[in-house]
Order: structure tokens, then C-alpha cells, then sequence
């Protein structure tokens, strides 16, 4: 089955939203005009799991969520209504913890484990106390392992699932072949006539079963019927476990620890010494090994399960850029849902760079639409007014490098800061090949390595996709290009410190095209640069949308993933947004346009104002300055710098609530995002190593502007004008979203306003009952002919006229399904002020014309509509209905005045 969605709408699931909440949000979701509820992942996770992404056991629903009868009561209400569901998995990673029973078995058996070839661990040397075993390293400990334990944190324990250790909240397992310690030193508390028969052989005959239930069941049947042995038991592990302030009395609890198949380790160490893949730096989430055929069934079974139930009719794959070979992956999981002449709907959470276009190797209808976001978005930015932002914020900050230099910077701070180790591994095998290759055998490791930093740092896109099977030198251009680019950009920005001929060993190594004297070799080339490739999207995340997004402050609402912060002046956002629509109708009809999702950094309606910023520079670059002036007596020892300040301006700017009852949530909201964005930042504190002092003192800042009348007043007067030209921005940008190439989505709360900024602010619950009730309101003045749009547009502080225009969009989609399913994309040229196109399917047509760049065709509070728009016109043969207002109008010449008489955008459909 091949169901596109004609509208989705993500949700994202929690113990606070849960099946039950979404059946009951169906009835609206469906009246609104949403054919396909689009669900974050719904596996079970950890408890208390805010997302799901932390997955603990792929066979069964989250209980958090509900029970299977409270799924199928979904799925029930789903289908009573025609909705689809859209399921987000997790193919990449699972939590590291207790919960997961896979993770368990590889902490509690090591190399005997039947499940450690599920997760992408290198078990070859792990370092402690003096020896090399083959162990994972488990870096979770709050201080460095000695104090830890001699502050008795870690405690030995049993119950009826055997011996384990825990740390805090942390529960680990004891190797089988460790419980023979624990009961020999059970018996020296025993009387020698009170020692079983089948006590004394599960202490002296461990080993004989290692890995087995049998063991724990023995030892808590035991432990049930004999008090004698529970107490004696209990003295044991409380000698094992040490005396406080007595250092002697830890050897055999560490002693014990050295037996297991783990090392527990500082936290800190992490990025130097771990072992397994991680979803990017975090430690307690584990990469899993889906590329192996025993893997890929497991991982995938209970999702199968839905999709052949039908009670899920699409996948969104998270983060696709992690795996060993997406590619191979995405051909091998249609090949298991493909009906015979068709394939089952699938989106990659893919980032898109500037200029890149995804693999059509990839059998998938698309991305999740972050390439949409980051196309629509720069529609509303100003290219002259983008100059001066630039000059200005040169000026104010005194940084002077380009958005690629900071990302060049700050891509190297992280493979250095977090990732240490994987890029010393990686060195580590690129010398093993240099040593087959006479032109390279006596490049030293560490030079081998500095060269790989330096590539991997000037890459430009997340990733490239050479994989097994592809000839020597044929892999696909896009990959050659993006690989020759980054070792052209290493050669120029290392100079001479690094030998060149270390890039022209490199430069054949990862296009996998070895000279002919090592072809032998060709097959490990291979090996490495998939591992490589595994690496780089895991750099470009967090040095670029983690880092260096909170670093480039000239226009924020461009720091946005798969969008360019440092966008040429140059660059025309409407020829671009035209361009590549026609690309994506041809090539990629039924993708997704989004335009706020769970991880962007900034709501869709905080983009939309701050991209105003760009219209009006000069009056920004005063207002700034006086501002600047007037809290400076706020700032303590410098903070915050400049540059920080002009994040918090265009912050407020975006988020100040048009609902007065939302002010008092303000200071925290804005308090929070600063803590966050500070640490990502990277400068003066960090997750890493928190600055206290600074932190008080930028957050200190904010709150007392926010509670100086004379900033606020002054402040105020100039965000309004901003807010008006905003919801413009807004309504032209709900618009092109639904009209435009590929499925629109809505984020969860998004049909109202929405001023949220990044997690967990854009997770906040959202109140249906009130969304249902504007829904239902507008729906009975329309039934009853007295539904009249200029009260909506003179109140649009309230919200209604976005979920208006929300719902007649969906309604005008629902009637020309086949044309926005599969209708061509013709660009008009209607000026520079202007969007237009028209979509057509056969006999079918609808018109779509909506203003950018307003600021500069109207005052704050006039409605570009009328009399702005002079005598300019669009052409566009036939007769025509406005789905906003009724209006008709003849075809040929259409006057922009008229086509924007009453309403500031225009959706046309055939009269």
C-alpha cells in the first residue's frame, strides 16, 4: 500500500499525551482537514522518556503511552475517520540502560553474549588496573572511579534477578562467572553443617552455568527458604561492599568491578577512551548494528507488525545519516514492505546542505522537509537589508569570520572536545592502510590523523554514501565532488603545517581508489570510509547545529538545520524557492514540507518575525545601539558580550507573546534557552564544564531587563511593528506550505500562533479544546454564510486567522487531491514583492499568489492588500475563485490590487 498523505500533523508522544489523548484529538485533527496523524516513536523507552528516541525494547509499545487495547482503540479511531499513521522509528540507536534486556545480556556476559553483535561495540582493549580484557567502557560515573568507590556510590546487591551493582540510579549486572566470589565469601558466614549440597556446588562449579538462568533462580529459591544463608549473604556483600574511610577495605568490591565485562569509568573520559558508537556525544544511547541481517529483523519486527496489521501506513526513518549503509538499509526494508507495483511510503530525516540534493539511489518519497523550511524561510529575507546586518554585526562584535570559518572552527573544537578517541580510532586504521601502500607506509599515525581532522572539519554536507559494490572510481559525483571540495579546503586552510602528500593519500582513500600496486587493499579502503562516513554526520551535528549556530548571531532565524546562516547577499531566496520546487515536483512529488518539527531551534512564527530584522537594518542597527546604552549598568564583568546580546534582542524579538496571560511563563522560558544556548555555544560555559558565575550573570542580565519598564516600554514599541509584518510573513508562509510541492505538516499546536523556541520549549502541552473550539466556531459561521475574514485579520493577534487559513487550504487539497498529489509546478513572475505559481493536474488548475518583503510596501498595522500594490499584474488564463474570500475573477491580466483586495494572499481555484 502506497498511501501519501494529503496533510500530516506531528505529535509528539509522552506520559502526558498518550494513545488515549490522541483518540480523542482525532474527531478535530480530521475536521481540520489532516488525513495523516504523523507519531513520534511509540516503542517502549525509558521511563519517564519525554521523546521515545531512547528506545529499550523494540518488540513492544511504550506502556507509558497505553496498553495494545489503547493502541487499537487508536487505531480504530484513526481508521473510523480515514487517518493515517506516520510513524517515526529509530533504526540508528537504543538506550544504554537497565531497561533494555539486550544491552543487559552484552554488560552481564561480554564476549558470551547472543546479543553482542547487536550493537556496534569494539571489544578489543580496555585498559584496567594495569591489564588489557576485552570490555565496554561504561563512562558514567560522576567523579573519577577511585573516589567513586571509596565513597561507597557503587554497592554490590541481590535480588531475584541475580547479583548487581548500582550506582545511583544505575543498575548493572554481575558476570556468571564472578558469583562463585560472592559465595565463597557467603560461606565463611555459614556453619560448616548449615552449607547445602547445592550451595556448595553453585560456589565451586560456576563456571559450568555461566550465562544461564538457572544460576540466579538456584541462588533466590535458596535465599527464600533459608534464613540462615540470607543473613549470611547479607554479611557478605556488606564486607565486599567496604567500610567508609577504611581504603583496604574496597579490594575485593573492586575486585569485583575488574571481574565484570565492563569498566566503569569518569564521565569525562568519554571522549577519549569509549568504545561503542554513540547517537552523536551521548553515552547513554547506544548505536546498534542494523545492517546485520539478524539485527535488522529483531530492530524491525513489531513495526512490521503494525505496517501488515495496517495500522501504520507510512515510517519516517530518524536520523538515517548514522548508519553503516542507509542506502542498503532503505532497499532491504522496502524489499520487506513493497507490495508488487508499489512501495510503501517512507521520509528520511535527511539534512539537505545548500545545493545538495537527496541520493535518488534512496527508494523513499522524500525528506522529512527540513530543505523546505530552509527554501520558504529565506523567501522573507531581505538580501540588501542582509548586507547591513552584516557590516553591523562586524561592527558591534568585532568578529569578522565567515559563517564557514566559524563552522570550520567549531567542527574541529568538537572532534577535538567529543569525539577525541573515534577520531584516533579512525587515524589508528587509516595508518594500517597507509602501511600496504608504498607511497604512504611512512606517514606517522599521528600526521595521518591530523590530515583525516582537517578533512572532516571542511566537509560540507553531513555525510557521503560510497558503498559495497560500487566499482573503483565510480562512485556517485555528488560523493566525489563533496570529498574532493573538503581536501582542496584542508590543503588551503592547513598551509604548510600538514604535507600535502598526506591529502593525495587521503583523497584516494576515501573515493576508495587505491593505485593498482594495493587493489588487494581495496576491500579494506571500503571497510574504513564507512566508518568514516558513519563519523562525519555526527561532527557536522554537533559543530554546526549545536555549536556554530549559537555562535553566528547576524540574522538567527537563519540558524536553522539544512539553511545557511552565513547566506551570500547575493542570493535570490524567490528564483531559489522556485527552482526548487520544479526540481522537487519532478523528482520528489510527495515529500514533506515542514516548517517547525520537535528539533528546530526556533518556532515557525518566531522565524517569521525575526526575518523582518532583514527589511528593516537601519532602524534594527538604532535600536541595538540605544538598547545597548541603556542596559549596560546591567552588565556584570562584560556580560554578556555583545554578541550574546544581539541573540537575546532577536530572542525577544521572536518569542514575546501577543496573550498577555502568557507573560508571567516568559522570564523562564527566555532564562532557560539562554542557559542552553550558552552551553552549546561553547565559549564561556558548557555541558561539559557549566560556568556558574557567568551563567548568573547572563541570566541575571536577562531578568533585569525584563524588569526595567523603560527597556520594556522602548522595546516594545519597536517588537510590535516587527509582530504585525510577522504574521504577514506567517500567512504567506502557512500558504506556500500547503501549496507548494510535497505533503505540508503541521507540528503539534502549530495551527495557532506559535512563539516556541527549541527543546523543550517546543514541547510544551498544547490545549485542543481550545483549538477545537475556534475550529468548530469558524465552522458553523461558514455553514451559516457569516463567516467574514476582515474581523479575523483586524484581530490576527488572536491566532484565528492562521487556523483559518490552516483549514481552507486543507479543504481546497482535499478537493484537488490528484493536483497537489502529482501536479507540475509553473513559476509567474508577478515582481519582487510577489510568490506565484500555479499547480496543475489535466483540466485542473489552482493559482497561488502571496506577498514577501512587506516591510517595504506598507506601514506597521496597513495591510499590504488594495491600492499598495499600484498597477502590477499577473497572468493566468481563466476564470477564477479565491478560497479565502469568494472573490472571482476573469482571467488574462489580473490586477494585484484586486487579487489582494480584501485578504493578503491569494489561493486561486477554478470558478
Amino acid at each position: 500500500m502506497y498511501r501519501v498523505p494529503r496533510a500530516t500533523y506531528r505529535i509528539q508522544f509522552n506520559a502526558g499525551f498518550t494513545f488515549a489523548d490522541a483518540q480523542r484529538i482525532a474527531p478535530y485533527l480530521a475536521e481540520l482537514g489532516i488525513s495523516d496523524v504523523y507519531a513520534s516513536p511509540i516503542l517502549r523507552a525509558r521511563k519517564g522518556s519525554s521523546h521515545g528516541y531512547d528506545v529499550v525494547d523494540a518488540n513492544s509499545l511504550n506502556p507509558e503511552l497505553g496498553s495494545d487495547e489503547s493502541f487499537d482503540a487508536l487505531h480504530e479511531e484513526l481508521d473510523r475517520r480515514n487517518l493515517g499513521l506516520l510513524l517515526d522509528i529509530v533504526p540508528n540507536h537504543m538506550a544504554a540502560s537497565a531497561e533494555n534486556a539486550w544491552w543487559m545480556s552484552v554488560l552481564e556476559n561480554g564476549e558470551h553474549s547472543r546479543f553482542l553483535h547487536y550493537f556496534d561495540i569494539d571489544l578489543t582493549a580496555v585498559t584496567t588496573r594495569g591489564h588489557t580484557a576485552a570490555k565496554v567502557l561504561l563512562p558514567i560515573l560522576g567523579k573519577p572511579y577511585g573516589e567513586v568507590l571509596e565513597a561507597q556510590e557503587i554497592q554490590l546487591h541481590f535480588d531475584a534477578d541475580g547479583f548487581f551493582f548500582t550506582y545511583y540510579d544505575k543498575r548493572l549486572p554481575l558476570s556468571p562467572d564472578s558469583y562463585g566470589v560472592v559465595l565463597r565469601a557467603c560461606l565463611e558466614f555459614l556453619p560448616e553443617n548449615s552449607v547445602s549440597i547445592e550451595l556448595r556446588e553453585l560456589s565451586e562449579n560456576h563456571d559450568s552455568v555461566p550465562n544461564s538462568r538457572f544460576l540466579k533462580d538456584a541462588l533466590w529459591r535458596i535465599h527464600e527458604h533459608d534464613e540462615v544463608f540470607r543473613d549470611a549473604l547479607q554479611s557478605a556483600i556488606e564486607r565486599i561492599n567496604g567500610t567508609q574511610g577504611k581504603a583496604d577495605s574496597f579490594n575485593a568490591l573492586d575486585a569485583l568491578l575488574d571481574a565484570q565485562s565492563y569498566r566503569l569509568a569518569y564521565w569525562r573520559i568519554a571522549s577519549e577512551k569509549i568504545n561503542y558508537r554513540r547517537f552523536f556525544d551521548v553515552t547513554d544511547l547506544v548505536g546498534v548494528r542494523v545492517e546485520n541481517p539478524e539485527v535488522f529483523e529483531a530492530r524491525n519486527r513489531r513495526t512490521l507488525e503494525l505496517i501488515a496489521e495496517g495500522k501504520v501506513t507510512g515510517l519516517r526513518i530518524d536520523h538515517i545519516d548514522g548508519l553503516y549503509d542507509p542506502i542498503g538499509h532503505m532497499r532491504k526494508l522496502q524489499s520487506r514492505l513493497a507490495d508488487a507495483d508499489d512501495r510503501f511510503y517512507i521520509l528520511l530525516e535527511k539534512i539537505l546542505e545548500d545545493g545538495e540534493e537527496l541520493r535518488t539511489e534512496f527508494p523513499v518519497s522524500g525528506t522529512t522537509g527540513y530543505d523546505f523550511l530552509a527554501s520558504v524561510n529565506a523567501l522573507c529575507v531581505d538580501a540588501d537589508g542582509l548586507q547591513q546586518l552584516g557590516r553591523f554585526y562586524r561592527s558591534v562584535t568585532g568578529l569578522n569570520e565567515s559563517f564557514a570559518d566559524v563552522c570550520y572552527q567549531r567542527k574541529r573544537q568538537v572532534i577535538h572536545e567529543l569525539f577525541s578517541g573515534e577520531m584516533r580510532a579512525l587515524g589508528k586504521q587509516l595508518g594500517a592502510l597507509a602501511l600496504a601502500d608504498r607511497n604512504a607506509r611512512d606517514f606517522a599515525p599521528v600526521d595521518l590523523t591530523a590530515a583525516l581532522t582537517e578533512v572532516t572539519a571542511c566537509m560540507r554536507v553531513y555525510r557521503t554514501y560510497l558503498r559495497p559494490g560500487e566499482a573503483a572510481g565510480e562512485a556517485d559525483p555528488a560523493d566525489q565532488q563533496s570529498i574532493r571540495e573538503a581536501i582542496i579546503e584542508a590543503r588551503r586552510r592547513s598551509g604548510t603545517a600538514i604535507d600535502e602528500r598526506l591529502f593525495t593519500f587521503l583523497e584516494r582513500v576515501l573515493l576508495v581508489d587505491p593505485p593498482s600496486y594495493v587493489a588487494a587493499e581495496r576491500e579494506h579502503w571500503l571497510l574504513f570510509v564507512m566508518r568514516w562516513q558513519q563519523f562525519t554526520g555526527r561532527v557536522m551535528a554537533k559543530g554546526v547545529e549545536d555549536t556554530a549556530f549559537y555562535n553566528y548571531n547576524r540574522l538567527i532565524s537563519l540558524n536553522e538545520v539544512g539553511a545557511d546562516p552565513g547566506r551570500s547577499v547575493d542570493a535570490d531566496g524567490l528564483a531559489e524557492f522556485h527552482a526548487r520546487n520544479v526540481r522537487i515536483q519532478r523528482h520528489w512529488p510527495h515529500t514533506m514540507n515542514t516548517t517547525a518539527t520537535h528539533d528546530t531551534k526556533r518556532g515557525e512564527d518566531v522565524r517569521a518575525r525575526i526575518n523582518v530584522i532583514s527589511e528593516m537594518a537601519p532602524q534594527w542597527e538604532h535600536q541595538v545601539r540605544r538598547w545597548s546604552k541603556m542596559n549596560a549598568a546591567r552588565k556584570k564583568n562584560g556580560v554578556p558580550h555583545a554578541n550574546e546580546e544581539l541573540l537575546l534582542y532577536q530572542t525577544l524579538i521572536g518569542i514575546w507573546p501577543l496573550d498577555e496571560r502568557e507573560l508571567p511563563s516568559l522570564p523562564d522560558r527566555l532564562q532557560q534557552y539562554l542557559e542552553k544556548a550558552s552551553r552549546e555555544a561553547k565559549n564561556h560555559t558548557s555541558w561539559i564544564a557549566p560556568n556558574r558565575q557567568y551563567e548568573e550573570a547572563l541570566l541575571g542580565f536577562a531578568g533585569a531587563i525584563l524588569s526595567d519598564q523603560e527597556f520594556r516600554t522602548d522595546f516594545l514599541r519597536f517588537q510590535k511593528r516587527i509582530a504585525f509584518y510577522g504574521f504577514l510573513n506567517s500567512l504567506s508562509q502557512a500558504v506556500l506550505k500547503a501549496t507548494a510541492p510535497g505533503a505540508p505538516d503541521f507540528y503539534q499546536g502549530t495551527e495557532l500562533w506559535d512563539f516556541s523556541l527549541v527543546d523543550p520549549d517546543n514541547r510544551r502541552a498544547v490545549d485542543y479544546e481550545k483549538r477545537s473550539g475556534i475550529l468548530k466556531a469558524m465552522k458553523a459561521l461558514a455553514d451559516k454564510q457569516s463567516l467574514a475574514v476582515e474581523p479575523l485579520l483586524t484581530r490576527w493577534e488572536d491566532g484565528r486567522i492562521k487556523m483559518f487559513v490552516t483549514w481552507k487550504l486543507l479543504e481546497l487539497r482535499a478537493r484537488h487531491v490528484p493536483l497537489f498529489r502529482d501536479g507540475s509546478y509553473e513559476p509567474i513572475d508577478a515582481g519582487p514583492n510577489v510568490v506565484a505559481f500555479i499547480r496543475r493536474h489535466n483540466n485542473d488548475a489552482v493559482l497561488v499568489a502571496v506577498p514577501r518583503l512587506i516591510a517595504s510596501l506598507v506601514n506597521p498595522g496597513k495591510l499590504p492588500i488594495g491600492g499598495v500594490w499600484g498597477d502590477a499584474t499577473l497572468t493566468a488564463l481563466g476564470k477564477w475563485r479565491n478560497v479565502f474570500t469568494g472573490e472571482e475573477h476573469a482571467g488574462g491580466e489580473i490586477a494585484l490590487s484586486h487579487l489582494f483586495a480584501s485578504f493578503p494572499a491569494a489561493v486561486l481555484e477554478k470558478a
